[in-house]
């Protein structure tokens, strides 16, 4: 058969591959500079083909293994029919009751059906791991340019071709920093907006960017008619150009993609409404590395092109001497024309100031610098300064520079050079515009009007660069290389690696998770409520109240992706100004939540009355430091509503807990009166006392998917919830009503499920090991850690940087045990183990679906009393998964790292904003391989820095700042909650670059818990409310309603319009693990998804597919197609549609 040729085949591909690089390294004789370069090229590829050549061994013993497997069983994968789920007609379909799979979590065989699983690599030429494998990670001096090398040039590299160079003026406007958003545009950006009308109108040949869109609308709003009229006319002569388009420059490591996306839509919405211009190309020179997710976000946007700066120094001078430093930016799922891709321009040099642009020698460049000129406020740290330009001059300071210029240009492919003029908060004085533009200009003449010079000079914006650009590549047939991976960890000089700031202010950090959940519900449910009202022409609904409630927490969320919000490096006051405003609008949002339940869940519109609100939620939080706390429900015999709120596109079974004031409780579904399975526990004061006037109902709740659940709870003396028993170490408890008993052998220690049992060790309480259905217990301790910072007189960790002393880690001591609860009930038990920095619970649910599969872990930090202190959970396993782990970027994709001995132990630290996974490197005698993976409700640092071992940093508190502009320490910390899932499970594939299907299903219940209400008082004639199901049963397993967003009306300022963004993501999962407990919901075997199925029974009055920001200029026309609703949605992808419901 054909297909039994096709293994080793493409074995023998790789192996004549190798072979042909192997040759022309050997009759290559490298002899200078150029030479040198190729070789490192060739060295670079023929490493990555044999890294290719041993996955793909491993995957064909894997391929055959499981071949041979499923024929031993007597068949292929089953195979359901056609149903709701939503494939196209004739597709098939595949349901979790089909999958099978062993008890430990892990699958018989692949899953069938499965749209993704392996390793992929996209095509990538250059694989950024291969890089790091590459690079020595020295750092020689390199003369001029200190972390690079000489540049030489002949002269006549351009006489046939011209170099062509672009200035590009721009300010970089940090919306909050040292000073609040709002002082930093009453002071600086306002002044720098109002000269730029004025400078670009005052001479046709000059040009100026502009990245944040948050300043920008905020001075719009504040100018007049007439300036706003000369704004468009800069915009349309393309003199003027909005880079990115983003709310923000957004952070790439701590922030989700849903808030990358958020701020990128609500920019995008923002400047088509007002200005009517399309932002075509990406400005992000500040954010402290990069990562693809924003790269694939900005490319389904509509951009083509993007700028980056911040990427390691030994990755800068690498990329420089292959000539790399252009490229198109590759993901590694994608299989379209690598041409496709988003163009991705790299900055060179230290930083994006105007010494450090020009070319490689910062004191030349910094004689360039017109804003330094003597006898202002800003200097020259070389101590030469910039002179005037005059006749007598020009000459020589036109030569100068060109020299700068054409030594830059030696490091890129084409004689088209992108030069960047400015740099924080730049051009505030009209002098400054005057010297820079007037001062430039003359040197600009000279060099144009002297050919034997071969330059052509200008200023421009990145829409000219970038069209120049593509043309060169077009005429010359010339192709840029395709790069895959990411820029993690950056290092600016030396061992300054800037992982610091993975953790700093993770109170903040978990806030932006809470308003981005709460923001995503809230978009859903107003849709729907807005939807139901216009139905039914009803007038009561507050739809353009609540609307600006949402506009207000879009925008704050936005905010706070800035690359100095979420990243914990602003200083003190702009953070509480951050927080404050986060808070607001979790409160607002909460209401626009209640609003909108209160609507839905009312059998009579008629009674529906916005100012007297039926429902709260069951938590208050008192202050933006503060953590939530319950609010006490008063039960009596009379029934106390409680509305649960889904807002996954999953059917859901999950533990909802409030606070009564009473253990004696019942709780009943409100339509069957069906009793629900309850447990009543203490809530405990403090480590040893529980409250004797506030108790804690847990409930389990099976929730339909985008739902509104009514349950009642009443008193009840015959039969009420059975309550916790506890088994406790330490000193004399005091619970009232409950059983506690002192732990006496090693199993009052331990907790089990059906799913898992957990051991505990004395005296700590800490985990560690596991025993699993099958009766196999694995190691997995619990361990928790400190990490100083350096004693002597080098630089210390701050805010960015974590420099961790030479000693490394060291265990956590205590000087009196910790106290240690075991709490046993019939929803939950779990074991709390009270320490003096840390409260540390580990909990299993009795509950069936995936969120009884996992482990939660929560702990409750507080390290105020510490100095220079970082404090770590670690994960010791016996998983052997030699230096190799995987994280996730952004919540999007997940990523293999490699823990590498020849960089500092703080360069293996990476961002995980919300998983990472260890995994055997070779199989078990049972074919499979086990995996160990954390999922997060924040983002933190993360690290494998031994086999089997994986750290995260929880809290960091340190004195001093780290010498980057910051100017303080982090020294604000806050009593502050991290909550997290642990699974384990049994894997096929060597290394799959994607989380199991379980995975993803606990990931989105961690990230978008259920909300829950309650009404706020006992009422004697109550309205009659019914159950609220927006959709008839789950979306596919893979398809993740990413959001429902109602777009602005455009003729209308603050109102809601009848369109609604429908953004769905299909993730891509490792399909050799089948989830068990199975879940209930299907996947599709093919990319086609028809949306008016799996939307049912809503109504799509009108679906047209279009950009990821929703831009008009980006729609689709409908197609027949189209018309049935029926979109391919291949793994990994986003999509973005303009929808009217009914």
């Amino acid at each position: 058969m054909k297909r039994g040729c096709t293994l080793p085949l493409v074995g023998v591909v790789f192996c004549v591959a190798v072979v042909i690089i192997y040759r022309s390294l050997e009759q290559l004789q490298p002899i200078g500079e150029q030479e040198s370069a190729q070789l490192q090229l060739l060295q670079l590829r023929m490493e990555h083909l044999e890294q290719m050549l041993r996955t793909n061994n491993l995957l064909v013993s894997d391929l055959e293994h499981s071949l041979k497997a499923s024929w031993e069983r007597g068949g292929g994968a089953r195979r359901g029919g056609t149903q709701r789920g939503g494939v196209r007609r004739g597709g098939t379909q595949v349901s979790g009751a089909q999958m099978g799979g062993a008890e430990t979590g892990g699958a018989k065989g692949p899953l069938p059906g499965c749209p993704m699983g392996e390793e992929q690599r996209g095509g990538a030429e250059v694989q950024m791991l291969d890089v790091y494998d590459l690079l020595p990670f020295d750092n020689p001096d390199g003369g001029a340019w200190k972390q690079g090398f000489p540049i030489h040039y002949r002269g006549d590299e351009w006489n046939n071709q011209s170099l062509q160079v672009f200035l590009v003026p721009h300010s970089h406007n940090d919306p909050g920093w040292r000073k609040t958003f709002d002082l930093y545009y009453h002071d600086q950006t306002r002044h720098i907006l109002d000269n730029m009308v004025q400078a670009l109108t005052e001479d046709p040949r000059r040009t100026m960017i502009w990245a944040e869109v948050s300043y920008f609308s905020k001075w719009w709003n504040d100018i007049d008619a007439q300036k706003r009229a000369t704004v468009k006319k800069l915009l349309m002569e393309q003199r003027l150009e909005l880079v990115t388009g983003g709310w923000v420059m957004a952070d790439e490591a701590n922030s989700h993609y849903y808030a990358l996306l958020d701020q990128l839509i609500e920019g995008h919405q923002w400047v088509q409404t007002n200005l009517g211009v399309k932002p075509a190309n990406g400005w992000a020179i500040d954010p402290f590395g990069h990562s693809p997710s924003m790269s694939y976000l900005l490319k389904g946007a509509g951009l083509k092109n993007q700028v980056i700066q911040r990427v390691h120094y030994s990755v800068k001078k690498h990329f420089a001497q292959q000539h790399l430093l252009e490229f198109n930016w590759r993901q590694p799922w994608d299989h379209a024309p690598i041409t496709d891709d988003i163009t991705c321009h790299m900055m060179p040099f230290y930083s994006y100031d105007v010494p450090h642009t020009c070319g490689p020698n910062p004191a030349v460049c910094c004689q360039f610098d017109f804003h330094r000129l003597p006898g202002g406020r800003v200097f020259c740290p070389w101590r030469i300064a910039p002179q005037p330009i005059s006749p007598e001059n020009v000459k020589e300071r036109a030569l100068l520079l060109l020299d700068q210029y054409r030594q830059k240009s030696r490091l890129f492919r084409t004689p088209v050079l992108l030069v960047p003029l400015g740099d924080d908060f730049r051009f505030v004085d009209k002098s400054e515009w005057q010297n820079q533009f007037s001062n430039y200009q003359r040197l600009f003449d000279y060099m144009n009007q002297s050919p034997e010079l071969h330059v052509k000079a200008q200023f421009g914006t990145l829409a000219d660069y970038f069209k120049a650009l593509h043309r060169h590549l077009d005429s010359s047939q010339e192709h840029l290389p395709a790069v895959g991976g990411d820029f993690f960890t950056y290092a600016d000089r030396d061992d300054h690696y800037w992982s610091g700031y993975y953790t700093s202010r993770p109170f903040y950090k978990r806030l932006d998770r809470t308003l981005e959940a709460t923001l995503r519900g809230a978009e859903i449910l107003f849709s729907l409520a807005l939807t139901e009202s216009r139905h039914l022409q009803s007038t009561m609904f507050p739809g353009k109240e609540l609307f600006s409630h949402l506009t207000s927490g879009r925008r704050n969320l936005a905010l706070f992706q800035h690359h100095d919000a979420v990243t914990g490096t602003a200083r003190d006051a702009v953070v509480q100004d951050y927080g404050n405003r986060l808070l607001s609008s979790i409160l607002n949002l909460r209401q626009v939540i209640q609003s909108s339940a209160h609507f839905l869940l009312l059998s009579d519109k008629s009674q529906f009355n916005p100012s007297q609100p039926l429902l709260q939620t069951d938590e208050v939080i008192a202050a933006h430091d503060a953590l939530p706390q319950k609010t006490t429900i008063k039960v009596s015999d009379t029934p106390r509503t409680i509305v649960v709120y889904n807002p996954l596109e999953q059917r859901r079974m999950t533990v909802v807990t409030i606070t009564v004031d009473t253990p004696d409780v019942t709780v009943v579904e409100a339509q069957t009166n069906r009793p629900i399975t309850a447990q009543i526990s203490a809530v405990w004061e403090e480590p040893t006392q529980a409250s004797s006037s506030t108790f804690q109902l847990s409930f389990v709740v099976d929730l339909p998917p985008l739902s509104l659940s009514v349950y009642h709870v009443t008193t009840s003396s015959s039969g009420p919830a059975p309550r916790s028993q506890y088994r406790v170490l330490g000193s004399e408890f005091q619970a009232a009503g409950f059983s506690v008993s002192p732990v006496q052998t090693e199993s009052d220690l331990s907790i089990r499920n059906s799913h898992l049992e957990v051991f505990g060790s004395a005296p700590s309480g800490l985990m560690q090991k596991l025993r699993l259905p099958s009766g196999q217990v694995r190691q997995v301790q619990v361990q928790f850690l400190w990490y100083g910072t350096r004693s002597d007189h080098r630089d210390k960790s701050g805010a960015y940087l974590f420099l961790p002393g030479d000693e490394g880690s060291k265990p956590y001591d205590w000087s009196q045990p910790p106290v240690v609860r075991v709490s046993v009930g019939p929803v939950f038990s779990d074991i709390t183990s009270c320490f003096q920095h840390v409260t540390h619970t580990v909990r299993l649910f009795h509950i069936k679906g995936h969120e009884g599969r996992s482990m939660q872990i929560q702990n409750t930090v507080d390290i105020r009393s510490e100095f220079n202190r970082e404090l770590v959970m670690r994960l010791v396993t016996d998983i052997s998964n030699g230096n190799r782990f995987f994280s996730d970027l952004n919540g999007f994709q997940m990523l293999q790292r490699r823990t590498l001995s020849k960089l500092p132990l703080q360069a293996n630290f990476y961002p995980m904003t919300s998983a990472a996974f260890l995994q055997d490197e070779e199989q078990t005698r049972d074919q499979s391989r086990s995996r160990l993976t954390l999922l997060s409700a924040q983002s933190q640092a993360v690290a494998a820095l031994k086999p089997g071992v994986l750290e995260v940093v929880l809290d960091r508190r340190l004195q001093q700042d780290d010498n980057r502009g910051l100017g303080q320490g982090v020294t604000d910390n806050k009593l502050t909650q991290s909550l997290f899932h642990l699974l384990l499970e049994e894997v096929g594939v060597p290394w799959g670059s994607h989380l199991s299907l379980l995975s993803h299903l606990s990931s989105l219940s961690i990230t978008h818990p259920a909300v829950t209400m309650a009404t706020p008082g006992i009422s004697a004639h109550p309205p009659q409310l019914r159950p609220f199901i927006a959709i008839d049963s789950s979306l596919p397993c893979d398809l993740h309603l990413l959001n429902m967003r109602t777009l602005e009306n455009q003729q209308e300022a603050g109102s809601p319009s009848q369109e609604v963004a429908l953004l769905l993501h299909r993730k891509g999962f490792d399909c050799s693990s089948a989830p068990d407990p199975e879940p209930k919901c299907t996947w599709s075997v093919h990319e086609e998804i028809n949306l008016s199925q799996v939307l049912a029974p809503l109504h799509l009055r009108s679906l047209r597919q279009s950009g990821l920001t929703l831009l008009q200029l980006d729609d689709q026309p409908v197609s027949a197609q189209q018309q049935e609703y029926v979109h391919k949605i291949p793994p990994m992808e986003i999509r973005a549609f303009r929808v009217q419901l009914q």
